[in-house]
């Protein structure tokens, strides 16, 4: 058997919570929104519905954690 390199795996908690859009940038969904979302105003939780994408300085991150995978 030959001794290669390792494969780099994926890092499950970073495939649960972000995608990768078409064009590479890291989307997320917005936090506070699945409970006790009743004492946000309406227009708060209607704004936080949806995807958004992550700040730029955080996409080398999840891009690396992701090995350029979308999920």
């Amino acid at each position: 058997m030959s001794k290669g390199k390792s494969k780099v795996k994926t890092h499950k908690g970073t495939k649960k919570r972000f995608r990768l859009s078409a064009t590479g940038k890291a989307m997320h969904r917005s936090s506070g929104t699945s409970h006790l979302a009743q004492a946000v105003s309406s227009k708060r939780r209607r704004n936080l519905r949806g995807t958004t994408a992550v700040d730029r300085c955080m996409e080398a991150t999840i891009q690396a954690a992701l090995n350029g995978n979308s999920y």
